[in-house]
């Protein structure tokens, strides 16, 4: 595929009817942001979109809650949500809403452009209307006994009890939450758009255009809906908070929620064309612009199907990627901000960032983390202890670890300035070196470009661990004590902290589209500009000119203690328990213990104890050239990444068992196989039938953890 001419980047918008947690973050923002300072470190023409939904009815029933105005809960949650993605980082080019006059204004163009084409239809039917307030009900507002479990509390779109999704006339005795009276049935008419129709279109769109690019959840979950026949979907309500229908026959009807959010990428794009004096067509009507969304699961049809439908309709490009992320769970359940299960923003930000010892680098910490357990694939788990972990085995220890160690030493074996490179004592591990941060470039931006971050993010810590590496193996600070007696070593030095410096500026560059606030420190350190991010310079060791005078050291990280995390467990139970639910409690289930048969020699304990065993996760895995029955895995064991070489091929494939946590023999001698240093040994049981099983514990388990 040609490279676009521009791209067009849009995250799904949020409700502003209430505070956003990191799950939201991890699904549909941190993606959405790293991809996009990528493009903008590649000079690539891109604009990225966002705002806050304020239409719907979740924002009258807020209202209702909080005894205000639907104008004053978006007016209370748009700056509150739109201050904290700029507290962790996410670099919206407008971060618009959608009760603005030139959002209202589109959507209402929209809507006629396809009724005035005939690609609607309407329809009449019943719906429930409450004649004391005499107004048609939207299904939040009806409520009744839900009929799959008994609660009487049920709404008339899902019951939050048992989680199954309704219609008001499956409920049992339903009653209006306005006024708490028995609703009738009454006749209305509305727009419908008819999806049946573009069904054949879609299915060869989707299934078959783009059944290898777009990701797996995404295909698969379009293909159930086209699989079980499309059907009209209502483009109209009766309501009275949202954009009203241009039409004088729709009086007192708005457009439906569904259908106005996502023109709202539209309308965003035309206020920040006319804030920057731009023109917005080329970015969605152009075939040279490349749009992409960035979305929860819950999203998906809507934006692969019905969305597409209407840009169809309307003459606007389709998009290219809908790339949608899997939900992020929180301490084992899933995160719901009304059981008060979850981690708000707002929350985070004044916990972590706004506090005397935290500033704009524990931004970034969440970021980090975030991305880490991104569920790209799958369901993922936060927990607090993987937080902590993450910022002190890796952010602490590796990435940050390094940078400062090559300042010191810089600072105090050269001067304060960068040393001169010299070309006849350069040796393999300076060229191995010099190797991986080429690598790792190509690396990291191939992951990019297939919107696999967690794996690109991986890469850069990897280069920081081998860069760490590197200077052990070099021991400056070793050979400054020989310089008495042998001035020319000051040379070796020389060659070792300046690559170790250039390697510190690729890492800047490499850590910007994930770790901002890190970057940008870096940069101050370093006493360049910004220029110094551009992604063509990445891979070069040319970056920082001999001589040149670098600031002190700054740390990048501080370690988290056990005491913050245990703080903010205990404030998760509280919150739990002030909204009625039970705090969740892991129970660790006792394995049950196979009969043993065919015991080898008796060992002593002393023996035993010489075994070094940790639980570790598989982060990669390959299989090796020529090697049938072998498996080159990555596997993270918390305090280092190791590459072990397993004898597992025909019993798994390499893409099933990534993630798959594992007992590692740890303190086994390096040995070389098929020319790969495998370092560690994957515990592994082998049943009656011949076949291999992980040995390993049912629920997760920090990597690292000892196994005794």
């Amino acid at each position: 595929m040609n490279q676009p001419k521009r791209y067009l980047v849009t995250s799904a918008l949020p409700y502003a009817n209430g505070l956003k947690h990191i799950g939201h973050l991890a699904g549909a923002y941190i993606p959405a942001d790293i991809y996009v300072r990528y493009l903008r470190a590649q000079k690539r023409d891109v604009v990225f979109v966002c705002g806050s939904d304020e239409h719907g009815t979740a924002i009258p029933i807020q209202a209702m809650k909080e005894g205000t105005t639907p104008q004053a809960i978006i007016d209370k949650y748009h700056p509150i949500i739109e201050q904290n993605f700029k507290d962790l980082g996410i670099s919206f080019n407008i971060y618009h809403r959608t009760s603005a006059p030139i959002h209202h204004t589109t959507a209402q163009e929209f809507f006629t452009v396809l009724n005035d084409k005939g690609d609607l239809e309407i329809k009449e039917s019943e719906q429930y209307y409450d004649e004391e307030t005499k107004t048609f009900l939207a299904d939040r507002f009806i409520k009744g006994t839900c009929p799959n479990c008994g609660n009487d509390g049920a709404y008339g779109d899902q019951c939050e009890k048992c989680g199954k999704s309704l219609s008001p006339d499956e409920l049992i005795n339903p009653v209006s939450t306005l006024s708490g009276k028995t609703p009738i049935k009454k006749a209305t008419k509305h727009w419908y758009l008819p999806l049946n129709k573009h069904e054949e279109f879609l299915r060869e769109w989707i299934l078959k255009e783009h059944k290898d690019d777009w990701r797996a959840n995404v295909v698969g979950q379009c293909k159930s809906w086209i699989d079980g026949g499309l059907q009209p979907r209502a483009v109209t309500r009766d309501l009275d908070w949202g954009v009203k229908v241009p039409l004088q026959e729709a009086n007192g009807k708005v457009l439906y929620v569904w259908f106005d959010a996502p023109i709202g990428y539209i309308s965003a794009t035309k206020q920040w064309a006319l804030d920057n004096d731009k023109d917005w067509k080329p970015y969605w009507q152009s075939s040279d612009t490349q749009l992409i969304h960035f979305i929860g699961k819950d999203n998906i049809v809507f934006h692969a199907i019905i969305f597409p439908a209407m840009l169809k309709l309307h003459g606007n490009i389709l998009p290219s990627f809908v790339t949608s992320n899997e939900f992020m769970n929180l301490e084992g359940d899933k995160m719901s901000t009304s059981r008060g299960w979850s981690i708000e923003m707002d929350e985070y930000i004044n916990d972590w960032i706004k506090q005397p010892n935290g500033g704009e680098s524990m931004a970034d910490v969440l970021r980090y983390y975030l991305t880490a357990i991104a569920p790209e694939t799958k369901d993922s788990e936060f927990t607090w202890k993987g937080f902590q972990d993450a910022n002190n085995n890796e952010l602490v220890s590796i990435f940050g670890n390094y940078v400062n160690r090559t300042f010191v030493l810089m600072h105090k074996l050269c001067g304060g300035k960068v040393p001169a490179f010299h070309n006849n004592l350069i040796d393999e591990v300076d060229k191995e070196l010099i190797e991986s941060i080429q690598n790792s470039k190509i690396k990291i931006q191939n992951c990019l470009e297939e919107f696999k971050f967690r794996d690109a993010q991986f890469e850069v810590i990897d280069l920081a661990r081998k860069a760490n590496q590197y200077m052990q193996k070099k021991e400056p600070w070793i050979v400054a004590k020989s310089l008495i007696e042998n001035p020319e070593n000051q040379k070796l030095i020389d060659n070792c902290l300046h690559l170790c410096l250039q390697l510190t500026a690729n890492l800047a560059i490499l850590i910007n589209p994930f770790l901002p606030f890190t970057a940008k420190k870096m940069l101050y350190m370093m006493k360049v500009v910004d220029k110094m991010l551009d992604w063509q310079n990445a891979g070069s060791v040319k970056l920082l000119s001999v001589g040149y005078s670098l600031r002190e050291p700054q740390l990048l990280f501080r370690k988290i203690e056990t005491e913050e995390i245990n703080k903010q467990l205990e404030k998760l139970k509280q919150k739990s328990i002030a909204n009625n639910q039970q705090p969740i409690e892991k129970k660790m289930e006792e394995a049950k213990q196979p009969e043993i048969t065919n015991l080898k020699s008796e060992i002593v304990f002393d023996d035993f104890a010489k075994i070094d065993l940790r639980v570790g996760t598989i982060t990669a895995a390959e299989k090796v050239e020529k090697a049938d029955k072998l498996l080159k895995l990555t596997v993270n064991l918390g305090f280092e990444t190791r590459t072990i070489v397993s004898g597992i091929a025909l019993h798994f494939k390499p893409e099933d068992i990534v993630g798959k946590q594992v007992t590692v023999v740890c303190n086994l001698a390096p040995r070389k196989m098929r020319g790969i240093e495998s370092n560690g040994m994957i515990l592994m049981a082998e049943d009656k039938n011949g076949k291999l099983h992980f040995i390993n514990s049912n629920n997760k388990i920090d990597e690292g953890s000892t196994v005794s």
